[in-house]
C-alpha cells in the first residue's frame, strides 16, 4: 500500500501527512486494513494529534469487517464515540474508488429502461414487480435492482444472517411490515416494497442513502452521516446505482418523518 510507504519512508521520503491522506481515502472506501492502520496512527499520535476515541472508532469499523488486530486494540482504548476523520466524513455519497456512476437529478420517467430477464421465472417476477411497485410509489427498476443484488431472483434464498426470500427480509423487517410468509414471492415483495417506501421517505428520496440503509441499516447510515465505510456496502450501493442510475427518487412524505440526522448527513456529503 502506498500509504504505508509514506508512513515508514520505504522507497519514498517519509511523509506522515501524505500517509494519513492516503490511508483515509482507502478507509473511506471501506478498506479494513486502512481503517486499522489509520486508527493505529491516531492511537499513537504519529504525525497527527493523538485521539484515542477517534482511533477506537476506526478500529471498531475494521473490527466489524472481521479485522482481528482491530478487535484486540479496542480492548486497550476508551469506548468509540463514532467520530471519524474529516476526510472520511466529507466523502460524496456517490463517489466510489475507480467507479464513476453518472446519475440524473431528474425524477424517474414512467418509461424506465427495460430490465433484462435471464429466464422465464425471472420474467414472471419482473412482471409481478411492475404491477406491485407502483402501489407503493416505488420505481420498479429500483426494486428490481435491489432484488438482483439481494437474492438474484431466488425466492427461496436465505443468507447466513437469516435474511429471507427475494428481497432478503430479516425476521424483524418481516414482522415490521406484516410479512408472515417471507418465502412467498408476493408477500416478500410487498414487505420489501413497503420498506423501500419507508426508506425513501426517511431519507427524502436519496437513492444512495436508501440503498446503503437497505444493506447496512438506517442507523448505520445515520451514525456515519452517509454511506457507511464498509466495503460490502459501498459495492452494494454502486451496484444499485449502476442499474437505477438516478440519485433522486420521488417519495411519499406520509410514509415517514425524515431522519433526524438528515441535515447532518447532507452537510457531510455535499462537499
Amino acid at each position: 500500500m502506498q500509504a504505508r510507504a509514506y508512513e515508514h519512508g520505504e522507497g519514498v521520503a517519509k511523509d506522515p501527512i501524505r500517509a494519513v491522506e492516503l490511508y483515509c481515502r482507502a478507509a473511506a472506501q471501506g478498506n479494513a486494513d486502512a481503517q486499522y492502520d489509520l486508527g493505529w496512527i491516531y492511537a499513537n499520535g504519529r504525525g497527527v494529534m493523538r485521539r484515542e476515541t477517534l482511533a477506537a472508532s476506526l478500529f471498531e469499523l475494521a473490527a466489524e469487517q472481521g479485522h482481528p488486530q482491530a478487535r484486540a486494540m479496542l480492548e486497550h482504548l476508551p469506548p468509540p464515540d463514532g467520530e471519524l476523520p474529516e476526510c472520511m466524513r466529507s466523502q460524496p455519497v456517490v463517489e466510489y474508488d475507480d467507479s464513476v456512476v453518472v446519475l440524473s437529478q431528474e425524477a424517474p420517467p414512467s418509461d424506465e429502461p427495460t430490465f433484462a430477464a435471464n429466464s422465464e421465472a425471472e420474467q414472471r417476477i419482473i412482471d409481478l414487480v411492475k404491477v406491485l411497485a407502483p402501489e407503493y410509489k416505488v420505481s420498479p427498476l429500483l426494486a428490481l435492482a435491489i432484488i438482483r443484488a439481494e437474492s438474484n431472483f431466488d425466492a427461496s434464498a436465505r443468507s447466513p444472517k437469516n435474511a429471507q426470500g427475494l428481497m432478503q427480509l430479516i425476521p424483524e423487517t418481516s414482522a415490521r411490515f406484516k410479512v408472515r410468509k417471507p418465502y412467498d414471492p408476493v408477500q416478500n415483495l410487498r414487505g420489501g416494497l413497503a420498506y423501500l417506501r419507508w426508506l425513501l421517505a426517511y431519507f427524502r428520496g436519496d437513492v444512495a442513502l436508501v440503498a446503503a440503509a437497505y444493506n447496512a441499516g438506517e442507523r448505520a447510515v445515520e451514525r456515519y452521516r452517509g454511506i457507511p465505510p464498509y466495503a460490502e456496502t459501498r459495492e452494494y450501493v454502486r451496484r444499485i446505482l449502476s442499474t437505477f442510475r438516478r440519485r433522486d427518487h420521488p417519495f411519499d412524505p406520509a410514509a415517514s418523518e425524515p431522519s433526524p440526522e438528515l441535515s447532518r448527513i447532507v452537510l457531510s456529503t455535499s462537499h
